[in-house]
């Protein structure tokens, strides 16, 4: 289900409900426009979906998790490193989550 939801989806949001972090992301994206697909992740699914992560990731995905184009982009960091240093639009608009 994680697979999928990353392959079909330009931008997807692993997310842990009531995360200040992953809900400052969440307006971030929004703000440039961009409606991400958000998977929450609770006490429930959290290990199962950290599994799955881990085998369609390099690495050890932290939440917030933010897939763009299919691929790992990274947390709230990664997010706002790029938004500072103006790579996040053209990531954006390169997935295809950004037309203009």
């Amino acid at each position: 289900a994680v697979a999928k939801l990353v392959k079909e989806n330009a931008v997807v949001v692993f997310a842990r409900r009531g995360c200040c972090m992953c809900h400052v992301l969440k307006l971030l994206l929004n703000g440039h426009g961009v409606s991400p697909s958000i998977f929450d992740v609770d006490e429930k699914n959290e290990a199962e979906v950290g599994a799955q992560l881990r085998r369609i990731a390099a690495g050890e995905p932290n939440f917030p998790a933010v897939f763009v184009g299919g691929e790992l982009f990274g947390g709230l960091e990664e997010i706002m490193g790029a938004h500072i240093a103006g790579e996040l639009v053209p990531r954006l608009r390169q997935a295809r989550a950004l037309w203009l």
